[in-house]
């Protein structure tokens, strides 16, 4: 690059050029517009058959654009020329006075009259498109028979269904709507009086030692001081056992769990055979480490046809989710499983991780960020004491706090999170209050909390809060909560009934640009249940642990899923988004696997030290993470053919119990640490 502009001018006359630029007055809105022209026939190609088939409609303020489509479709459909059609007679309202210089060319005029303008169609057309997607990403306009983009109130339970609200909510077995919300309303104004007054107090008598105020009067400031413990990974505790491969791990974890029995044939009772053990593993490494089923058969001994005779009967979403299930619910059994809990509770964690594709899907969406040129998408995983117990994947322009409620009531495994954290990408406007309905406590990190400051509310004027360091922006709106409370009822009803994707409702309603009665009393819901919870963070410092915490065991977890996947960069090599799912639920099975293993042999141990009284060694085991595979050779050859588990817990977890194998552990353990 620096050659062809040295080529063009010599390297002293840049700074005289850059300064004349600078000085040009450059109309941005006028390149782009110029530059929509040239991509006329782009998007004349992609999108009018599309417009053509769709039938859109809307409220009545949106009449200008609704009157635009229908004279687009109407000339289209009929076939006719867009530039052949008089100018004057596209519907002209809606375009913004301030785009009217971009939309029109001025020409030619008779001799001794002004200039005339000209619609420029191709530009007309592109704002039309434009205007079309703000409207359907707002819901201000809608698709009558879209998942995604049809109307809000046929996302919820249907008015015949609802007739029946106290049988419905009674079904639901939730508390919060079954409650009179007044009484509600009382419980949480008690709750948030007393937060404000006990956190400030505190403050104010220096009980609160994690907090940093500076200045005086109206001048104070305030700073958090974020105590944090990292979650070990690989940690040294198992670099003393000896190496396993991952098929003699899969054939202990089945001997344990009984996951094969999930796998069962597409075509269900119509097949009487059972499924060779040994292909269906070598299916679930293939695909679980990118590597393939053609390169397995390379490295395995068993047939390419073979092997995609067993993926295409056996390995679906259900089978592969059952199997995970079966061995998250073993892991749950174990005892060493509540060691890791957070202050008594099962906390757990959501994030989504980056993947690049090598071949465009329908999800896949450049993000420079990660991919940098190239398209991926992302895996949101739901970990619970380090356990990944949900998953699926999102296209990387998707915002993951759309999927949090989706993953936790959705989450079919015997492990039931009390708590549950994500970082702000994983906050919105409603997140608090459905996860506070469905029994989750909600528990966010926020990269910028002294922002969020700005969000809090009371029950009471801000004047009466005026001496407090912490303190509300305004005053909650209640009545507008107790008047929009049937409407919000039904909404949460609609959310546990399953019959749409959650996402898509907790999408709409989250949104910045739809705003109705209904959902601003759901954001005041939300923003009572957010100042409770940020009051906690400020005042709390174990909690604000916990939360790191709790993330940090989410990013060793993608630090794991990340070694699982090695072969190709841990980039996907597929077609569709089945596939990914499949993939990414393959991966997810061989690393459930390996947690199983490693508590299994951690809950020996705990036992042994629990039975000697040895109070110490079980602290020293709660900080030893099960996510670890230091020990466990994913790379290689693999050999399938026996179905005997060459493991002996037993004997691994005996070793430990002699004295100086557990100090050898332990010293490598703290040497790890100090050099960490």
């Amino acid at each position: 690059m620096q050659e062809k502009a040295f080529a063009l001018l010599e390297r002293e006359q840049f700074a005289t050029v850059a300064d004349y630029l600078r000085n040009i007055a450059f109309d941005k809105a006028a390149y782009q517009w110029a530059h929509y022209t040239t991509l006329s026939h782009a998007f004349k190609r992609n999108l009018r058959h599309m417009f053509c088939e769709l039938d859109f409609g809307g409220r009545l303020e949106d009449a200008p654009l609704l009157e635009a489509v229908a004279f687009l479709q109407g000339l289209l459909r009929a076939g006719k020329s867009l530039r052949q059609t008089p100018p004057e007679m596209f519907p002209q309202g809606l375009i913004p006075k301030s785009l009217r210089p971009y939309l029109y060319n001025e020409v030619d005029a008779a001799k001794g009259k002004a200039r005339a303008k000209r619609l420029d169609v191709d530009r007309y057309e592109f704002l039309v498109y434009r205007l079309l997607r703000n409207a359907l990403e707002a819901g201000d306009l809608f698709v009558q028979h879209s998942n995604e983009f049809r109307r809000f109130e046929d996302d919820l339970i249907s008015d015949v269904r609802w007739a029946q609200r106290d049988a419905v909510l009674r079904e639901i077995a939730a508390p919060l709507l079954l409650t009179p919300i007044e009484e509600t309303l009382k419980t949480l104004r008690d709750a948030l009086e007393a937060r404000f007054a006990e956190v400030n107090r505190r403050i104010q008598e220096s009980a609160n030692q994690h907090i940093k105020v500076t200045g005086r009067a109206d001048k104070r400031r305030w700073k958090l001081i974020y105590p944090t413990a990292e979650v070990s990974v690989n940690s040294p505790f198992y670099g003393q056992l000896p190496g396993i491969g991952i098929a003699d791990l899969l054939w202990f974890v089945n001997g344990q769990t009984g996951f094969l029995g999930s796998f069962t044939h597409v075509l269900d009772r119509y097949v009487k055979h059972a499924p060779d053990s040994r292909q269906v593993l070598a299916c679930i490494v293939a695909l679980g480490t990118n590597m393939g089923l053609w390169k397995m058969a390379e490295v395995s001994g068993l047939s390419f046809s073979s092997l995609q005779g067993t993926a295409r009967n056996f390995l679906r979403l259900e089978t592969l989710r059952a199997a995970n299930d079966m061995i998250s619910n073993a892991t749950a059994k174990l005892p060493a499983f509540h060691l890791y809990d957070i202050r008594d509770q099962v906390h757990s964690s959501s994030d989504g991780q980056r993947f690049e594709t090598q071949i465009n899907t329908f999800n896949a969406r450049h993000s420079p960020k990660y991919f940098g040129m190239q398209k991926g998408i992302s895996a949101c995983t739901l970990v619970a004491n380090h356990v990944p117990i949900n998953a699926r994947i999102i296209g990387t322009q998707e915002h993951e706090s759309h999927y949090v409620f989706d993953l936790l009531y959705n989450n079919t495994t015997d492990i039931k999170p009390e708590r549950h954290s994500t970082d702000t990408h994983g906050t919105n406007q409603v997140n608090f209050w459905i996860l506070r309905v469905f029994g989750y406590g909600f528990a966010p990190r926020y990269r910028d909390l002294h922002k969020k400051m700005q969000t809090l509310v009371g029950f009471e004027n801000p004047g009466q809060y005026a001496d407090m360091l912490i303190r509300p922006s305004r005053k909650v709106f209640d009545e507008l909560i107790v008047k929009e409370w049937p409407n919000i009822q039904r909404i949460m009803a609609s959310l546990a009934q399953k019959d749409v994707t959650q996402a898509t409702i907790v999408r709409k309603l989250s949104s910045y640009l739809r705003q109705n009665q209904t959902k601003k009393a759901l954001w005041e819901l939300d923003n009572i249940c957010r100042t409770l919870y940020i009051l906690d963070f400020i005042d709390d410092a174990d909690l604000r642990q916990a939360v790191q915490k709790a993330l940090n065991r989410g990013e060793a977890y993608h630090r794991f899923r990340r070694a699982v996947a090695y072969v190709n960069g841990g980039t996907f090599r597929v077609k569709t988004e089945a596939e990914q799912e499949l993939w990414n639920e393959c991966s997810r099975l061989i690393a459930n696997a390996v947690i199983v293993y490693n508590t299994a042999l951690l809950s020996k141990i705990y036992a042994h030290k629990l039975s000697a009284g040895d109070q110490a060694a079980i602290e020293i085991l709660r900080g030893i993470s099960p996510v670890a595979w230091q020990h466990v050779n994913l790379f290689g050859s693999f050999e399938f053919s026996d179905a005997t588990s060459k493991v002996d817990i037993d004997a691994l977890a005996a070793r430990y119990a002699d004295a100086a194998y557990w100090s050898q552990a332990l010293k490598e353990e703290a040497a790890e640490v100090l050099f960490s």
